[in-house]
C-alpha cells in the first residue's frame, strides 16, 4: 500500500494547487460600481489563497514517505489528515459563500474595503468547477492519511540495498583502522612489521658479490681466471 498511499497524496496535492492557479468564480458588480458592468474573473489566488501552501506542504509529505520510518509515517499520516481538512474547510467555505470570496476582487476592481460595503457591490458571484476540485484533492489527502495510519508500519524499509553498500563499505573502513592500529603496536614494542622485506644492505652485498673488482659478472667466462 506505500505506493498508492504516496499517489494519493501526491494527485491530491497537486489537484488543490492546480485548482488555486485557475478561475473559482465570475463576478459581476451593480451598475455604477466601476467595471462598467463588465464580468471579473476571480481566481484562486484570491479567493482561496491558502491552499497553494497547503498543496506544497502535501508534495513534501509525498517524498517525506518515500524516507520514513515507521514511527515517523504515523505522524506524517495524522499531518496528511490535518491538510486534507483544511484544504476541504478552504474550498468549502469558498463555495459557502461566494460574496466574501469574492471580496478581494471587489476591492481590487473599485477600492472599497470592508464584507458589508463589498457584498454591496456584488451584483453576481457565479463559481466555476475548479472549487469542487481542489474539495477532490482533499478527499485524495485525507483518504491518503487514512491508508498511511492502517498500513504504513508495515512498509518495506526504503534503501536496504544502499544501507548494505554502506555497512560493507564501513567494514572495509574499521579493517583498515584495525590493521593500522596493530603495525602501530608492533613499533612500539620494537618490531618492525615490514620485517619480511629484505634488508637494504643485504641486498647490495648480493649483488656486489656477484661481479668482480673489474666490473665483470661473476658467472662471465674467464672471470675465474682473473
Amino acid at each position: 500500500m506505500k505506493l498508492p498511499a504516496i499517489a494519493l497524496t501526491i494527485v491530491g496535492g497537486g489537484l488543490a494547487m492546480l485548482s488555486w492557479s485557475q478561475t473559482w468564480f465570475t463576478l459581476v458588480l451593480v451598475a455604477g460600481a466601476g467595471s462598467g458592468g463588465a464580468a471579473i474573473a476571480v481566481p484562486g489566488q484570491l479567493a482561496s489563497p491558502a491552499l497553494a501552501a497547503l498543496g506544497l506542504a502535501a508534495l513534501a509529505l509525498a517524498a517525506a514517505f518515500a524516507l520514513a520510518g515507521p514511527g515517523l509515517r504515523i505522524v506524517l499520516a495524522v499531518l496528511e489528515l490535518l491538510l486534507g481538512g483544511c484544504v476541504l474547510l478552504a474550498a468549502s467555505l469558498s463555495l459557502g459563500d461566494p460574496v466574501a470570496a469574492v471580496a478581494p476582487a471587489v476591492t481590487q476592481a473599485t477600492g472599497v474595503a470592508g464584507s458589508e460595503p463589498t457584498a454591496a457591490l456584488v451584483a453576481a458571484a457565479t463559481a466555476s468547477w475548479w472549487p469542487a476540485v481542489a474539495i477532490v484533492g482533499g478527499v485524495l489527502l485525507v483518504l491518503a492519511g487514512v491508508v498511511v495510519l492502517w498500513s504504513g508500519s508495515a512498509w518495506p524499509a526504503s534503501s536496504r540495498r544502499y544501507g548494505s553498500a554502506k555497512r560493507g563499505a564501513d567494514a572495509s573502513a574499521t579493517t583498515a583502522n584495525d590493521r593500522a592500529v596493530v603495525e602501530w603496536d608492533e613499533l612500539t614494542r620494537g618490531d618492525d612489521p615490514t620485517g619480511d622485506e629484505p634488508d637494504d644492505d643485504s641486498v647490495g652485498d648480493s649483488v656486489a658479490a656477484d661481479f668482480d673488482a673489474d666490473g665483470r659478472a661473476a658467472d662471465e667466462p674467464g672471470a675465474a681466471d682473473r
